[in-house]
């Protein structure tokens, strides 16, 4: 039974880089979102910058590792059978939970998973323990570790509101300072500015970070605890000279900041985090260690009380999960994905918003809007004035393609840092995900980017990510009791089992993100667009942009145009219902795809822009129209069939089918064309246009002799079928303004 054991230690490690890998994908926001947003450097210069810092914060780990060892549980108080199921459910259901969150492209909390999921495992064989205790003794206190568990919780939350204070205000005071046009403010502030963010990384980050190293003594520990005032003061006043001589060399300190804050905040993300990922594995390698070496075999009742004794972590685990962490970094496509969630709810411009508004929003905005009056009401006006003078936006200075300038960089890099690192350092495992993205979020607010317009989008998505947070909290706790109560009852067969569904789901999940990521044209045009330099090249990406957008929508319109009529005769209540649905889902993601191509209008040259506006905007409505008809059409053809009234009779059925081929054949050629660019082509299609309209014509006015004068076809579907052709007519008129519309628009 000793070698089964073995196996499930050797799939913990293996789950562990899986974890490792799903989980900088998913953290990857955490230390990139600021560099990447202010483009202070290419991607790979970042990237390197912020793999080093992993590596190194990786090695030096080892402090928080305890939380998986007894922070949550009484280990002395569990069987090596009772750990070994929480473990493997742990494991399994972090990995999994991760990759859903990483697809799509959502930040969660790898901390509050793995916390909740050790919570979730531990409660429910707790229950199960007091539930069979014969002395009716046992209670919670004696299992769970309640204080330690409550002081983490606490921990993660109090994170959010205190990050999201701290953002606002220092960045409100930041911008004071420099102002928008910060260039033109510094003088002898960059180089004090520069010396306190120096001081502050290195002291947090490198001499906190250090202590619970696993290369460092007392001996080192005790004599930087003497000298850490000589240590603070000599770093602040080399640092300070040293950034002002930097500016007067007209080298830049910003990003020297930025550089500096994307190392320490991927340092302080290692060292905190990387228990999320192999402090369990690793939990359970040593309680192996003791049961092989001490437990007799009997796995149910050799207690794990060597678990409360403080985590000595090999070396080499220290180091390998370094060398993971920085492949996952470098190749992961989630991590993008992540990353551009945050810096999209942060940019200082307008522009194309991920997410809808919702009630909740806008009633924030709402009460925001009346609160700034009420304040704006009794303020002194030249302090008022003051105050809009250092935060005019038209002045901010924003490299080419990039979310928001280098000053906002800095304070969210250096604030979040050291939050984290405090954390570390008062052995509290903060949710790094929690505090850089609210840091984000305040310093955003701060700096006025959520204007009216775009204020109620922003404040969606935010409260969407929260709620995600809250989501995963809850599942995490949920799938994690429910696994571990499923392996603790079905021994090991159940545990292979669910360590080998783990694995097939993110291999399957990795797989089809590939494919997607090879086959997402739209998007790379996007990406082109928002990056290019010259107007021209930007003018063609654009073209390619709507053709294709364009063309995927005809393709929409002819295909669910011929489910709706065959699901009206057929009385296909299924294949109505799906259509419904669609059109639904086709007009959210239209109205995203219009303000991405209106923002690349804005990147064009100012007289192609004048000149092609009136069309682009005449074709993007006159699609929309032809969505609107096939609602208008398919909403009463559903209600119709759900209500089981009369079907179509014959009569109309044998009229209505070849037209329906003639029309769904004319759109197909519509869409060719569109994907071809074939302009020559667009006339004699009109022309053949009016042909299809002048029988719909016809057919109508036969439909409303026969509503007259035969009495025995049911009224209600003679009215359904009348729409069906008037909204038949219409779509066709909507083609042809939009055909025309393309032309003039793409030529």
């Amino acid at each position: 039974m000793e070698i089964v054991y073995f196996s499930f230690i050797v799939f913990l490690f293996m789950l562990a880089v899986f974890d490792l890998v799903v989980g900088v994908s998913n953290d990857a926001v955490n230390f990139l979102n600021s560099a990447i947003g202010a483009k202070v450097a290419r991607f790979r210069t970042i990237l390197i910058i912020a793999s080093i810092g992993v590596f190194v914060g990786a090695t030096m780990s080892n402090g928080m590792m305890d939380i998986a060892r007894h922070g949550i549980f009484q280990p002395q108080m569990f069987s090596f059978n009772d750990l070994l199921c929480i473990f493997l459910a742990v494991m399994v259901t972090d990995v999994v939970l991760l990759d859903v969150f990483n697809t799509l492209g959502m930040p969660t909390s790898t901390t509050v998973s793995m916390v909740f999921e050790l919570l979730g495992g531990t409660f429910i064989l707790s229950l199960l323990k007091i539930a069979t205790d014969e002395t009716g003794l046992l209670g919670f206190a004696d299992l769970l570790n309640t204080d330690k568990a409550l002081s983490v919780i606490l921990g993660i939350f109090l994170s959010v509101a205190v990050a999201f204070i701290f953002g606002t205000v220092v960045q409100w005071l930041s911008r004071l300072i420099f102002t928008f046009n910060y260039t033109s403010k510094l003088k002898w502030k960059i180089g004090l500015f520069g010396g306190i963010a120096t001081t502050c990384i290195l002291y947090f980050a490198l001499l906190k970070g250090l202590k619970d190293s696993s290369f460092m003594t007392p001996e080192y520990n005790a004599w930087i605890k003497e000298n850490t005032m000589y240590l603070v003061g000599g770093c602040f006043v080399v640092s300070t000279v040293l950034m002002q001589v930097f500016h007067w060399c007209k080298i830049n300190v910003f990003k020297i900041v930025i550089f500096m804050g994307t190392f320490a905040l991927a340092l302080a993300f290692a060292g905190n985090d990387l228990v999320n990922f192999v402090g369990v594995p690793l939990a359970a390698y040593s309680a192996y260690q003791d049961f092989a070496a001490n437990g007799a075999g009997q796995a149910d009742t050799f207690m794990m009380s060597s678990l409360n004794e403080s985590a000595k972590t090999p070396f080499i685990f220290l180091f390998l999960s370094g060398v993971v962490m920085v492949y996952a970094l470098a190749t992961s496509k989630k991590a993008q994905n992540v990353v551009k969630t945050s810096v999209d709810l942060s940019r200082q411009d307008e522009g194309e918003e991920m997410f809808g508004s919702s009630r909740v929003a806008r009633s924030i905005v709402r009460g925001a809007n009346n609160v700034n009056e009420f304040f704006s009401k009794y303020t002194p006006k030249p302090l008022v004035r003051w105050i809009d003078a250092r935060f005019n936006k038209d002045e901010a200075i924003l490299a080419q393609g990039a979310a928001f300038d280098l000053v906002r960089a800095s304070i969210n890099l250096v604030l979040s840092g050291l939050l984290i690192a405090l954390g570390t350092s008062l052995k509290l495992p903060l949710s790094t995900t929690y505090v850089t993205f609210i840091v984000a979020m305040g310093s955003s607010l701060a700096d006025r980017a959520w204007s009216r317009e775009s204020a109620v989008f922003r404040i969606t998505g935010v409260l969407n990510v929260i709620g995600g947070w809250f989501l995963t909290a809850g599942i995490a706790f949920s799938a994690c009791a429910l696994v571990t109560i499923a392996m603790y009852y079905g021994g090991a067969v159940v545990m292979a089992l669910f360590v080998f569904v783990a694995v097939f789901i993110l291999i399957k999940s990795n797989f089809s993100t590939k494919r997607k990521d090879e086959t997402d044209y739209e998007e790379q045009l996007f990406k082109g667009i928002m990056n290019a330099k010259d107007k021209a090249e930007c003018w063609d990406l654009l073209k390619k942009h709507v053709c294709a957008t364009q063309q995927e929508m005809l393709d929409f319109v002819w295909k669910t145009y011929e489910d709706v009529v065959n699901g009206f005769v057929d009385e296909d209540l299924k294949t109505l219902r799906r259509a419904v649905k669609r059109i639904d889902a086709e007009k959210s993601r239209r109205k995203k795809l219009r303000q991405r191509e209106l923002v690349g209008m804005r990147r064009i040259d100012k007289r192609i822009s004048l000149e092609k506006n009136t069309w682009f905007h005449l074709a993007s409505n006159s699609g929309e129209q032809m969505l609107y008809c096939l609602k208008r059409m398919s909403e009463p053809c559903k209600e119709h069939v759900d209500n089981n009234f009369n079907p179509l009779s014959r009569e109309c059925i044998e009229e209505i089918l070849p037209v329906k081929k003639k029309i769904v054949d004319y759109l197909m050629r519509s869409e060719r064309i569109v994907e071809d660019r074939d302009y020559e082509h667009i006339d004699a299609l009109l022309v053949e246009e009016e042909a299809y309209k002048q029988q719909l014509s016809e057919m109508r006015r036969a439909q409303e002799d026969r509503i007259q004068m035969d009495l025995s076809q049911g009224l209600k579907v003679s009215l359904v079928y009348l729409n069906l052709l008037q909204e038949t007519q219409e779509l066709l008129s909507d083609l042809r303004h939009y055909l025309r519309a393309f032309k003039r628009f793409q030529q």
